[in-house]
């Protein structure tokens, strides 16, 4: 469990670090087709489904490489 938990404060201070120093690199997040984005003149919503979707099939790809 430790172990598991290290990787993951591991992996989200990376993200963080190119967040911060390399946005470029996570510039197509929430610009792919259907990332629906709602803007009036009262308020904007934004939902990333396209997005969260590869991201959630690269770490299911990633976890079931790992524990083989």
């Amino acid at each position: 469990m430790a172990r598991w938990l290290m990787l993951i404060g591991a992996t989200l201070f990376l993200i963080g670090v190119a967040a911060h120093y390399a946005p470029w690199l996570l510039n197509w997040f929430g610009k792919l087709p259907g990332d629906l984005r709602i803007e009036s003149g009262r308020g904007k919503v934004f939902i990333p489904f396209t997005s969260m979707l590869i991201i959630s099939l690269l770490l299911t790809l990633l976890i079931n490489l790992l524990r083989r």
